[in-house]
């Protein structure tokens, strides 16, 4: 068998094994190889022996009390899915994080945070090792990983474009079981491999807001930056000094006010804030005084006292 086609042959027993059970199954593909010292099944050993280190090391991580990620930023937004559905790549391309990426499954093995920036505002986003089925009932150190996206304000499903259906269902299965609902759009993964009308076969068929995204197309991780704000459910203000033309851009909840703006600097300045000048979508004319009670709407320009 031509050492490529024997690495295939494994990758396929691989899916939807962990533990010790993948372990086995890499020690088992290990007897079978020829014991050459040099060429390409030497190369191939070595990968296998490396997947059994990689392999102990993630039954390890994952059966850990606890791999909670500490928050950071106006958001946490999770990117969740099987294993090699791309999500090392987007987490990547999206933030200046630098992460081990592979074309085999389980090349992250615990959650990876990152923050970037959508819109002026920084958002963490965070991705999940691969899910497998019966992650609800530990399977995989399911519990612990599923146990880190119920701290999440949203979760983006990354579902590679050339993947069949079956492979989505078996992930929102997954969440369903363990209980956890939360906002969620499809990421389309790995677009550059299929036609783009994948995209729209998958948003029907799954009944979810799918963006079609490749790490080599930047427009395409705009279309997604775009959809990541959507599901933060956000609105952005931008908080401008007395006598200053420069403005930061803050994020706040639907139905803020003028005080809840001010809080985002000092509560001292909430406490002795009684209005604020206010542009934008909210004010009835450019520099409209308004009160410390005024709600605020997306893309205001606030200058506070």
């Amino acid at each position: 068998m031509p050492h490529r086609t024997a690495k295939q042959v494994i990758k396929r027993r691989l899916v939807g094994t962990e533990g010790n059970e993948r372990i086995k199954v890499l020690r088992d593909a290990l007897t079978e190889l020829p014991d050459y010292k040099n060429g390409p099944y030497a190369d191939l050993r070595k990968w296998v022996t490396d997947q059994i280190e990689e392999s102990r090391v993630r039954k390890k991580a994952v059966h850990r009390d606890t791999l909670a990620v500490r928050r950071e930023g106006a958001a946490q937004v999770a990117f969740v899915g099987p294993p090699n559905a791309g999500k090392s790549s987007l987490l990547q391309a999206l933030s200046a994080i630098q992460i081990k990426t592979g074309d085999y499954a389980f090349t992250t093995l615990r959650p990876v945070p990152a923050l970037t920036r959508i819109r002026g505002v920084l958002v963490q986003l965070v991705e999940i090792p691969g899910l497998i089925a019966g992650a609800h009932e530990d399977r995989g150190g399911g519990r612990a990983l599923l146990g880190v996206l119920r701290a999440a304000d949203a979760i983006v499903l990354c579902h590679a474009s050339t993947e069949p259906l079956a492979t989505l269902d078996v992930i929102r299965g997954e969440l369903a079981a363990a209980g956890i609902e939360k906002r969620c759009a499809l990421a389309v993964t790995k677009l550059d491999e299929v036609d783009p009308s994948r995209v729209d076969e998958l948003a029907r068929a799954s009944g979810l807001p799918a963006v079609g995204v490749s790490v080599l197309d930047d427009a395409s991780l705009d279309a997604l930056r775009a959809a990541i704000w959507e599901l933060t459910g956000l609105i952005r203000v931008f908080l401008q000094a007395p006598g200053s033309d420069e403005a930061e851009a803050q994020a706040l909840d639907p139905g803020a006010t003028v005080v809840d703006a001010a809080r985002t600097v000092h509560h001292e300045l909430a406490a002795s804030c009684t209005g604020a000048r206010i542009s934008g979508p909210s004010a009835k004319f450019p520099g409209q005084r308004v009160g410390r009670e005024h709600v605020l709407a997306d893309g205001d320009i606030v200058e506070i006292g």
